[in-house]
């Protein structure tokens, strides 16, 4: 491989795990979760070597930089809304999930429009709802194949996942606010 292709590796990665979003949801429609599973950890473990990767062969990017989040809210979104469709999850809770992301990504792009260009940088809060939102999908998808959650554990996550919506949902809106008001 030459020099510029190595360099593409951590945006090949990342737009594979865009492209996983498609065969995780359909499995999770199909309830087929031991599938589901195994390529969750393909997904997960792209999104932990892109970014070592970019900072290894210094190929940072434009791409990579507004992709690899999009890529994470699609996947999110996504498996969310999908656990809905098979009752693993109340309605309310993903719509939750999916208006915070919303939300962010709107804000994202009015905030450009309006200001000009920005870096994109998760807060700490965001970072932690995604952690919570992974963990709590994981914490599902693993039940259906070894079944393990009890009611407290289920209802405990996910009213952290709500909450962490909510802090992290508020936090952007009020650091993009500040921004645009400055």
């Amino acid at each position: 491989m030459t020099g510029s292709v190595i360099k593409q590796l951590p945006n090949m990665l990342t737009t594979l795990r865009l492209i996983l979003a498609v065969p995780i949801c359909l499995m999770i429609l199909k309830e087929d979760y031991g599938a589901v599973l195994w390529i969750a950890l393909v997904a997960g473990l792209s999104d932990g070597i892109d970014g070592f990767l970019a900072r290894k062969l210094n190929a940072v990017s434009r791409y990579g930089a507004i992709v690899d989040p999009i890529s994470d809210k699609v996947l999110l979104i996504s498996v969310y809304v999908s656990f809905a469709i098979v009752e693993l999850l109340p309605w309310w809770v993903a719509i939750i999930v999916v208006i915070r992301d919303l939300l962010i990504v709107c804000g994202a792009l009015l905030y450009h429009w309006q200001f000009g260009r920005y870096e994109i940088a998760p807060s700490v809060w965001g970072k932690l709802s995604t952690f919570v939102q992974i963990t709590f999908a994981l914490m599902l998808l693993t039940d259906k194949v070894y079944p393990f959650l009890s009611e407290v554990i289920y209802q405990a996550g996910m009213w952290s996942l709500i909450v962490m919506a909510f802090i992290s949902g508020g936090h952007y809106l009020y650091v993009w606010g500040r921004k645009a008001l400055s």
